[in-house]
């Protein structure tokens, strides 16, 4: 689930842990028949010499149930985050903002007219990535607005105001890879703040984790494996939620219509019949949260 540094929105996207996400992303394209996912400029935004170790030595890449695990996870995430906004699209949303973007290539390659995506990361981390960009010769649409923030020392809401997201018109968020890694209180001071760009019918699509005491024992094995190699990283998890209580707590703050999709659903709608035993694991769940 790992997609950015412990200062998730306190400080920045570590590039190394941006990297190591995308590169499963693109494994994704490359390993897994059908695809859950498809992001034709995967490849490119990792770079040409990532991009040839995958295509070399895939199976690098696919060690063990966790490595399985990880990458689906990753995969229907993002590919929930962009049917999700496809939808608002069509129900008229022409302000789409993806917090924490990292390397997220969904700016550069997406299907919707006169629609306007806003980019929020760490300066550091943003400019990291415009230079990818540059190498890899991606094209940024006139839409796109790069905010870079420093959440150390500004604010969410006057950043996005001041980079012209318009609250009094229906935003999209996309919110992915952030949130086990934030406390608790600054997981919901962000989401208050998306609450209120999100009125007359936007919403937001994040990834949470679970308290491992919720899922199976080897599953609570995988994950106290996991999150010890991310505790050593300097990247521990800060918080989880029980999802019905998230679920009320999101419907306090005013979003009136909540789906939260965990591993049996997932696994339902979109790993269903694989030959190749391709699914997530039981720690992350997605939701999604509309008003």
């Amino acid at each position: 689930m790992a997609d950015a540094t412990p200062t998730r929105l306190q400080g920045g996207r570590a590039s190394r842990t941006a990297s190591g996400v995308a590169t499963r992303r693109a494994a994704h394209q490359v390993l897994d028949t059908p695809l859950v996912f498809d992001d034709p400029l995967a490849l490119r935004i990792i770079g040409a010499d990532a991009a040839q170790r995958i295509r070399q030595h895939p199976q690098q890449y696919d060690r063990g149930r966790l490595s399985k695990y990880l990458r689906a996870f990753l995969a229907v995430r993002s590919r929930i985050a962009e049917d999700v906004i496809a939808e608002a699209v069509g129900r008229g949303t022409r302000q789409v903002v993806v917090l924490g973007a990292g390397l997220d290539t969904f700016a550069y390659r997406h299907p919707h007219a006169n629609v306007r995506v806003f980019e929020v990361d760490h300066p550091a981390t943003q400019a990291w990535k415009r230079a990818r960009l540059i190498d890899a010769a991606i094209a940024v649409p006139d839409g796109v607005v790069f905010v870079p923030v420093d959440f150390t020392h500004q604010n969410l809401r006057q950043s996005l105001l001041a980079a012209g997201v318009d609250p009094a018109q229906p935003a999209i968020f996309s919110w992915l890879g952030v949130t086990p890694y934030l406390e608790a209180g600054a997981v919901w001071q962000t989401l208050k703040d998306i609450a209120e760009f999100s009125a007359a019918g936007g919403g937001v699509i994040f990834d949470y984790a679970i308290p491992p005491s919720s899922v199976g024992l080897l599953s609570r094995a995988l994950v106290w494996w996991f999150t010890r190699r991310l505790a050593k990283a300097g990247e521990p998890f800060r918080s989880y939620f029980e999802p019905a209580a998230l679920s009320r707590n999101l419907a306090s703050i005013g979003f009136t219509d909540v789906t939260d999709l965990g591993r049996t659903e997932l696994n339902r709608r979109y790993f269903a019949g694989r030959a190749d035993g391709l699914r997530v694991g039981g720690l992350g769940r997605v939701m999604i949260a509309r008003r």
